[in-house]
């Protein structure tokens, strides 16, 4: 293990201003977007809607780091630029995501526990030949009647830690992405527990199994109210209760949280990212690892034509500099009227 590379890997993946682009959707979860503006899920389309993405100019100023699906990995850019290789030009870190999915977790009705640790040292070995720098595992708790339980979370905590020592060993930075969804009718006070019980959890694996947190990112979900909570809580009580999670459970020495979006609308996402900056005292660098709110609009935009290729990126790159601005604290709702 190089430690020195896995820290200043880790602290340029959370450089000031920039984060981190989510385009690992699988095959199925893209199909559904695909579906959702008329376009063919053909290894073609997702070659150039990613392309679309990856070679916008200027994404560099507010984007640190691609995790990329394995297919998309080993292809390249319509010039034939292999995909990492453009990326590292601009200076934007390639990574992979590893994991293989959540399946349904033996002796736990509702729950889940993520796959993928069977053969993962050799299919890291090959992700760090392709150029991977870090790597993504995502752990998935549901909130429902009786659930979580401390047996899910426990093994998801358990996967997480074995999966980022693995990671490690490679010299490759894992992004430990232990995600409580936002799916249910939950209050913010229910979420902060749960959240509360996961980190705590899953940062006693990692220190059982020797991981570095000098050389991992956490992505971690805010605390929020569930989708159909009646009771929403502003962007304001969001960035409180989530600080104050997160400086119970997470230790300083981890360089910085790159948060997941977790379904929130575009705006909000920036919104709490940008209260949070706002509030400040934070011992870690607060940025964002999203997908959707990230691609949301860029994919809408596109809709599968060549001839709206510059007016995805546009939408895109809109979203990456609002979500640049707001990892600094200078985000304005007024911007996005603007634009």
């Amino acid at each position: 293990m190089n430690e020195k590379l896995l820290h200043d890997t880790a602290c340029a993946m959370v450089f000031p201003g920039r984060g981190i682009l989510a385009a690992d959707e699988s095959t199925g979860t893209i199909e559904k977007r695909f579906k959702s503006i008329g376009v063919e899920n053909t290894e073609e389309n997702r070659r150039a809607y990613r392309d679309l993405l990856f070679s916008a100019r200027g994404g560099e100023e507010f984007i640190s780091g691609v995790i990329f699906y394995e297919e998309t990995l080993f292809q390249n850019s319509t010039d034939g630029t292999p995909f990492p290789q453009l990326l590292e030009k601009r200076g934007i870190l390639p990574g992979i995501k590893v994991d293989k999915g959540a399946k349904p977790l033996a002796g736990a009705p509702g729950e889940t526990i993520t796959e993928g640790l069977d053969g993962l040292r050799e299919r890291l070995t090959k992700y760090k030949e392709a150029g991977a720098r870090f790597a993504k595992w995502r752990a998935v708790i549901t909130i429902g009647d009786g659930i979580p339980s401390d047996y899910c979370i426990a093994t998801n905590a358990h996967a997480l830690a074995r999966y980022a020592a693995l990671c490690q060993e490679q010299d490759i930075v894992p992004i430990v992405e232990p995600e409580v969804l936002m799916d249910a009718d939950n209050t913010l006070e229910v979420c902060r527990d749960v959240t509360a019980r996961t980190l705590r959890l899953t940062f006693q694996e990692l220190q059982r199994q020797r991981v570095l947190l000098e050389g991992m990112i956490l992505k971690p979900n805010m605390v929020v109210s569930g989708k159909k909570c009646p009771a929403q809580a502003d962007h304001k009580a969001v960035a409180q209760a989530t600080l104050r999670t997160l400086r119970r459970y997470v230790p300083a020495t981890v360089p910085g949280i790159a948060f997941l979006s977790g379904g929130q609308s575009d705006e909000d996402a920036t919104a709490h990212l940008d209260e949070m900056n706002r509030l400040g005292g934070a011992p870690w660098t607060l940025s964002f690892s999203y997908g959707r709110a990230l691609q949301a609009a860029a994919l809408k935009a596109w809709s599968g034509r060549r001839e709206n290729v510059a007016a995805g990126q546009r939408a895109f790159l809109h979203r990456a500099k609002m979500n640049g601005l707001a990892a600094s604290g200078r985000w304005e709702q007024k911007m996005e009227k603007a634009a």
